[in-house]
């Protein structure tokens, strides 16, 4: 069940407040329901779908996509990762107050695990909301992170999430909406954004066909995000990775490539090359704070 206090969510079809409903009979499952009388019940898995409307210009990663990105972080490549974002999310918490994280994008949940683990080591009053476009992610973020709300929709539209209500959004290699995210934050929230830097992955895309990481990359992100937000902070963070020739396909299906490479023709190439001894992922963590509100 979700943590306490309730999710600060609105109904995407009437912007009312969604609060959460547990229905009468054996097998029912709980319901999010506005004052309207909209529903949406939860999956057997757990999320509940509130994509409605006009459908979507993004493209939702695939279960294979999703399976790849599951096993690669299972085996803890990128945990010095997770716990540079958990930093960044616990500078905001303060002992025994309450708070709210939302997480856009969030994929396997895998990187809001280690954050809810932290946040509650400092507060039991931790609020968690989850985002995703693909169904396929929100059936093993469900089940990783019980306690928070999962939902699938669309981040370029509307978020169901009140206004004022969150104190520190995430988004881990996920689309950014800027204007949205600046009205679901608080008065002192912020915005945790991890990017790749140049040369991430450097060694393996040449061998597979993943997408290069663009110049300018951190001047584009700020572009990008004004005038809602200005750059806080930053920290850079590193990883030396010697992966397997599983690994090595893993690592190279789970991200946008995976859209358009062919998991056995991928396979059967790297079958003909050596394991790779260290690829180095190279991460910059950046933290901004909403344009026009004090430091």
């Amino acid at each position: 069940m979700p943590s306490s206090p309730p999710p600060p969510l609105r109904c995407p079809l009437c912007g009312g407040q969604l609060a959460l409903r547990s229905l009468a009979g054996e097998g029912a499952r709980p319901a999010l329901r506005c004052g309207a009388g909209h529903s949406f019940d939860a999956a057997r898995q757990g999320y509940y779908n509130l994509l409605v409307g006009k459908g979507t210009v993004f493209e939702a990663d695939s279960a294979d996509m999703v399976a790849a990105r599951f096993d690669f972080l299972e085996a803890g490549h990128y945990r010095p990762l997770a716990d540079a974002v958990s930093d960044a999310v616990l500078a905001r918490v303060q002992a025994g107050k309450p708070f709210t994280v939302l997480d856009s994008g969030t994929g396997t949940g895998h990187y809001l695990r280690v954050v809810l683990d932290d946040v509650k080591r400092v507060t039991d009053a931790c609020t968690a909301v989850a985002l995703d476009i693909s169904k396929f992610a929100l059936r093993r973020a469900a089940r990783r992170n019980p306690e928070a709300i999962s939902l699938a929709c669309d981040v370029w539209q509307e978020l169901p999430v009140a206004d004022d209500a969150v104190d520190v959004v995430t988004v881990i290699f996920a689309p950014r909406n800027a204007a949205e995210f600046a009205r679901v934050l608080n008065h002192d929230g912020r915005l945790v954004v991890v990017t790749p830097r140049a040369g991430h992955l450097a060694s393996l895309a040449s061998l597979t066909g993943m997408l290069s990481i663009e110049d300018q990359k951190d001047a584009r992100l700020a572009e990008s995000l004004a005038p809602y937000f200005l750059p806080e902070a930053t920290r850079d963070v590193d990883i030396r990775l010697a992966l397997t020739r599983d690994e090595m396909a893993d690592l190279a299906f789970m991200g946008p490539a995976g859209h358009h490479l062919d998991r056995g023709a991928l396979a059967a190439k790297l079958d003909t090359l050596e394991p790779l001894d260290e690829v180095e992922a190279l991460f910059r963590i950046t933290v901004f704070r909403p344009a026009g509100r004090p430091a």
